[in-house]
């Protein structure tokens, strides 16, 4: 019990500490390691662009997402751009679908990763109504393999250092008007 209270107390000292080299974006953001949505855009670019094939039908194109923050749900927007292209099309069509979702740490790798997604319907204007509607058949699963769980930052071990020692890892991950906010709370005995 006294040890959890050390912790506690040392955590908060700790993390008091560790705010004065991250200001808060606001007096309500809360303490904790900062994320910009720019450093998340980059981690996003290395894994794209990506192709899906539809049944031997067409290819679906996924290029890279642009990544907007929504602080007022936690959650975070991908507006997506597919190109269409394939035996089934006279040519090649441009369209667009837009994801939200939240993030989760998974501590194995010490990442972030997308989950709970939202999922808007393609828009492809330059196609028959009757394509665009097949497509949206296809948009769920495009999205979740595009998207679930696609890593959108890696911590560092200098990151975590401070938060190890005092026996915390990363907890509650709080999206801002700048970026992330990734809180710490004690790691379970």
């Amino acid at each position: 019990m006294r040890r959890r209270l050390f912790l506690t107390a040392a955590s908060s000292t700790a993390l008091g500490q560790r705010a004065w080299a991250q200001p808060p974006d606001t007096p309500d953001t809360p303490p904790g390691h900062r994320v910009s949505v720019d450093v998340l855009q980059r981690s996003v670019a290395e894994r794209f662009p990506l192709r899906y094939p539809v049944q031997g039908l067409l290819n679906l194109d996924v290029q890279t997402p642009a990544l907007s923050l929504l602080p007022a749900q936690n959650r975070l927007r991908a507006a997506m751009v597919v190109d269409a292209a394939g035996p089934a099309l006279n040519r090649s069509h441009q369209g667009s679908f837009d994801v939200d979702f939240a993030l989760r740490y998974e501590a194995s790798d010490r990442t972030l990763r997308a989950h709970q997604l939202r999922i808007d319907r393609l828009r492809f204007p330059s196609l028959q109504p009757g394509v665009v509607a097949l497509l949206n058949t296809y948009a769920p699963a495009l999205a979740e393999q595009s998207l679930r769980e696609v890593v959108l930052h890696r911590l560092q071990p200098q990151d975590l250092r401070m938060a190890d020692a005092l026996g915390m890892q990363p907890g509650p991950i709080t999206v801002t008007d700048t970026g992330l906010v990734i809180g710490f709370v004690l790691k379970p005995l």
